[in-house]
């Protein structure tokens, strides 16, 4: 029986073939229809920085032991540091590394680009502080705060040069001198101008001295231009009234601005120090960045392990896979019934049986789905874990219809499925729902069977859900795949949504 399914089955795989319009499963799609990237978005919500949350967006399962053990680790020490001390005072450090190119290249900061670099020192000199706390507790991600440079003579000066963006008056002696001289110069010429124009109150308009084009002016009404001698800096819209700056107050407001040359040098001199001060520490300000942006990364997991009340799985090579109370994360946790999973140890297949909607789907997807985190060094949402490193998980799940290729349920299956024969070895992860569905339900059987037995020669990991019950007779002859089901309450007939490994489930339809 099972060879003629198998013969029906090779006949539709060779017009499956010779139909596909080609290409490869897109890139990262297994990853995709286990929903990782609603993951990484949630991840991405807990870092700080841009490039941080790039890194996260490019994060994948990885498949080297001691790099996922050490991923793991970070995340834990990271989630410790949490727990014991708080959140991290990572800085924003918005366009901090754009501002040290600019300074590299001669190009002139504004005061308040110099001012973010100050800050973005003082926020390290906080970060520094808080993973020095975790020293003391010996953990080893703190010990990040070696890498970490306060360049206290670099933040000083900025801090002693700028405020509130602006040049301070402090920033030099000089500059000092020449700003206090330049209120003087000022104060005079106010003064003189206000006593010019109580003298000729009779031929103003106003009662006080105005600014116009930054010169000290008096107003007077236009029939009386040649009582008040001086320059006319500027008309009032009707005309009636000329804004005159004195001729007594001339001199002085020369003297002004040749102190407004000084000052602009002086400005000038102080930034250009304060640049190639920032030039100077190009290495070391980009090695605070790098570092800032890794502690960014690895804290956003640790804060996400907090949300989701995850825990570090451990990792084996013996193609075991164990989950004591697992969830998956997108679920709400106080609704969800939890999921105890266990394959390995001389059982390499599991076909999964029982009702629509029993939850069979979700169960498949949690523990693919956890398996990915795992390995992309991410805490998982359960009481306790043990994951097999996975070269590849290879899903296949939901109608995968592509409307533009005109394809149907079945064709689009046969599609994925292809692909996944394709490239199943004994490192991979394989999901299957509801195999063999979509099609003439004989037919449909025979196939399913056909693909049991590839995945089961593959020497692959899978995890199958199925409503055909000669499918479970298949298990039935190997030592190697076992039945489960998806509880089932005869007497309320209604789901459990709690998988029985050992036992094969009935589709329990009406």
């Amino acid at each position: 029986m099972y060879y003629g399914c198998f013969i029906g089955f090779l006949f539709s795989f060779y017009i499956a073939i010779n139909t596909y319009n080609g290409g490869n499963i897109k890139k990262d799609r297994s990853l995709l229809i286990l929903e990782f990237n609603q993951i990484l978005e949630q991840l991405s919500t807990f870092a700080i920085t841009r490039q941080a949350k790039q890194s996260v967006s490019d994060l994948r399962p990885c498949i080297n032991e001691a790099e996922v053990k050490k991923y793991l680790r970070d995340t834990t020490q990271a989630r410790q540091l949490i727990d014991d001390i708080g959140m991290p005072p990572i800085p924003l450090m918005e366009n901090i590394e754009e501002f040290i190119i600019k300074a590299v290249k001669g190009e002139l900061l504004l005061p308040e680009e110099m001012e973010q670099i100050g800050m973005f020192l003082v926020a390290i000199g906080r970060l520094k502080s808080y993973l020095e706390r975790g020293r003391d507790k010996q953990i080893g991600l703190a010990f990040y705060s070696e890498n970490l440079l306060n360049l206290g003579n670099l933040r000083e000066e900025i801090e002693r040069s700028i405020r509130n963006g602006k040049i301070d008056d402090y920033a030099s002696v000089a500059l000092r001198n020449i700003r206090r001289q330049l209120q003087l110069l000022e104060d005079r010429m106010k003064e003189k101008a206000e006593r010019i124009l109580r003298t000729n109150q009779a031929y103003s308009s106003e009662s006080f001295i105005v600014n116009r084009n930054g010169r000290i002016c008096l107003p007077i009404k236009k029939e009386y231009r040649s009582r008040v001698p001086g320059t006319i800096v500027e008309k009032s819209s009707t005309g009636a009234t000329l804004f005159i700056e004195p001729q007594a107050i001339t001199q002085l407001r020369e003297d002004y601005e040749l102190y407004k040359l000084e000052e602009d040098n002086e400005e000038r001199r102080i930034l250009y120090a304060i640049m190639n001060s920032i030039a100077e520490e190009e290495s070391a300000l980009k090695e605070n960045i790098r570092v800032i942006i890794l502690l960014d990364f690895i804290f956003a997991k640790g804060k996400m392990s907090a949300e989701m009340q995850a825990i570090e799985p451990q990792i084996n090579t013996e193609r075991q896979i164990r989950l004591v109370a697992a969830r998956h994360p997108m679920l709400n946790a106080a609704e969800c019934v939890r999921l105890d999973f266990e394959i390995g140890k001389g059982v390499r297949g599991i076909i999964i049986t029982g009702p629509n909607t029993g939850g069979k789907t979700v169960a498949i997807k949690t523990v693919a789905l956890l398996s990915a985190m795992a390995c992309a060094g991410l805490h998982i949402p359960c009481k306790c874990a043990d994951i097999a490193i996975n070269a590849q998980i290879l899903c296949d799940i939901g109608d995968g219809q592509n409307i533009a290729d005109n394809l149907s349920t079945f064709s689009a299956h046969i599609e994925n499925i292809i692909e996944i024969l394709k490239r199943v070895n004994e490192e991979s992860l394989v999901i299957l729902d509801e195999l063999g569905s979509g099609t003439d339900p004989t037919e449909g059987m025979g196939i399913a069977i056909a693909i049991l037995e590839k995945l089961r020669q593959s020497g692959a990991l899978f995890l199958v859900t199925t409503h055909y019950p000669e499918v479970k007779e298949y298990a039935g002859k190997y030592e190697e795949i076992v039945n489960a089901r998806m509880a089932f309450d005869r007497i309320s007939l209604k789901p459990q949504y709690r998988l029985e490994i050992g036992e094969a489930g009935e589709s329990c339809a009406l």
